[in-house]
């Protein structure tokens, strides 16, 4: 099967064709550092870290590249509240998001550009926006004309004519229409600034996309992502930006991944619903996190609530505790089953394999990916359970498989946990007990066990316990 993604440009889904093949360059708009990493921040990042690995898997060279916006109104206000210089609070809040996303197994982009470290390459696209007539001067503000760009509202589909009616100017705004945008904003005493041929001052948010991604990855690149927020007014007007600065189209495929709701409500600060990934990581260790994201598909709100995140930790508890067992059984069984071939199991392994691409291929279907997943670790079961018997290489292959699918989605299985010998050694007494008939013991160091949160199972190869979160 072809891989087949939705372009939010054309509203349908496409066959994807990268404009330089092997070669994919990819943008993702990246955090303004002011403050904790969200549940929102988490369900982009983890789906385009999903894109990215997805399209490695199938051969493509990924070109990554997510913006840093570092300087921005909100991180202004959080520099004043805190007395820290603006760069601090960006160094505080951008650690902040490398540790948690790194917590999330998502892999870091090639580039992390910095708004701040491309002031001159804005200024000289702004500068040739207004010599080309699409940008006017008004003081030390600069303002893109959007009535110049015949194309406005392409991606959001919206017309400018029903934009300027619900739009309003306000009081101390002399730009010419409400919709026209600040590419450049007149400094303000105490705040940051630079030079500029308009006096001092900063640039506005869209045009930093614009202007780096343009740098990084060229004038026409293959994927713009960012969330389902970002399609109006930011990524409308970086096509605005981008296209009349260059006369060319500004990026072949555009993805947004869904909403976050909290309880079916959208999550917002204002609505006291907003959770923090770090909050969240004191309850639900990251990978159930990224299982609960991926479980859902991308482009679909995705809603949190307990019922939810419960449900996904039991699942992905499910998917390991399929490699415990798995790994016990290779521990603990013979070297060989006669009547299995590991050649034949491969074979029948393909079938999960394939479904489990068809449903990457089929626009980034997560959801149906792991339920491929969950196929495949039934259809192993039920084998490793049946009369005949199953040699080790064979659940080796088994196992083997099961974990790199995960892999390909960024799902990292827990490793082996290490033997406690405390636990070996109480297991090996109560072993020996049973042996001997001494069951009053061994219901003892049985019961001593389940007080250190240890459950045991006895099987055919032996004693196996697990200890319990």
């Amino acid at each position: 099967m072809t891989l087949r993604l939705f372009n939010t440009l054309s509203g349908e889904k496409e066959e994807f064709q990268p404009l330089g093949p092997p070669k994919v360059k990819m943008y993702v708009c990246g955090i303004t550092p002011y403050d904790e990493t969200h549940l929102g921040h988490a369900r982009a990042y983890v789906t385009f870290d999903m894109v990215r690995r997805h399209l490695t898997s199938s051969g493509y060279q990924v070109t990554y590249v997510q913006n840093i916006t570092d300087i921005d109104d909100k991180i202004i206000k959080k520099s004043q509240q805190e007395q820290k210089p603006f760069s601090e609070i960006v160094k505080i809040y951008s650690n902040a998001y490398f540790e948690v996303m790194d917590k999330l197994n998502v892999q870091r982009a090639d580039m992390y550009p910095k708004a701040t470290e491309a002031i001159r390459d804005m200024v000289r696209v702004i500068r040739d926006l207004v010599r080309l007539g699409f940008a006017y001067q008004i003081g030390g503000d600069v303002y893109y004309q959007v009535s110049k760009f015949a194309d406005y509202g392409k991606l959001s589909r919206r017309k400018l004519d029903d934009m300027k009616a619900g739009a309003r100017v306000s009081i101390n705004e002399r730009k010419k229409d409400p919709m026209d945008f600040a590419l450049w904003k007149a400094a303000k005493e105490g705040e940051p600034s630079w030079d500029s041929p308009w006096g001092k001052g900063r640039p506005g948010w869209h045009i930093e996309c614009s202007t780096m991604s343009n740098k990084l990855l060229g004038e026409t690149f293959d994927i713009h992502g960012g969330g389902r927020d970002l399609i109006f007014p930011h990524h409308e007007n970086e096509i605005a930006q981008a296209e009349a600065f260059t006369g060319k189209p500004f990026v072949k495929y555009w993805m947004h991944n869904g909403f976050v709701n909290i309880n079916s409500q959208k999550m917002s600060k204002s609505l006291g619903n907003f959770f923090t990934l770090r909050d969240i990581f004191k309850k639900f260790d990251p990978m159930v996190v990224r299982f609960f994201l991926l479980s859902t598909h991308y482009r679909s709100p995705i809603n949190y609530s307990d019922k939810e995140i419960e449900s996904a930790k039991e699942a992905w508890a499910r998917i390991n505790k399929f490699i415990k067992d798995v790994d016990f059984l290779i521990e603990k069984s013979l070297e060989k089953a006669p009547e299995t071939e590991v050649e034949d199991t491969e074979e029948e392994l393909l079938a999960f394999k394939d479904k489990f691409r068809e449903a990457m291929d089929d626009d980034f279907n997560t959801a149906g990916a792991i339920a491929a997943i969950f196929e495949l670790i039934h259809y192993c079961n039920k084998i490793i359970e049946g009369e005949q018997g199953v040699e080790k290489e064979t659940m080796q292959v088994m196992r083997d498989t099961v974990v790199d699918l995960c892999d390909l989605i960024g799902l990292k299985i827990e490793g082996k946990v290490s033997g406690n010998e405390q636990i070996e050694t109480l297991v090996a007494e109560r072993t020996a007990a049973k042996q001997a008939r001494d069951f009053k013991k061994a219901d003892a160091i049985r019961d001593q066990l389940v007080k250190m949160n240890v459950t045991i199972e006895d099987t055919q190869y032996g004693t196996r316990w697990t200890k319990n979160a």
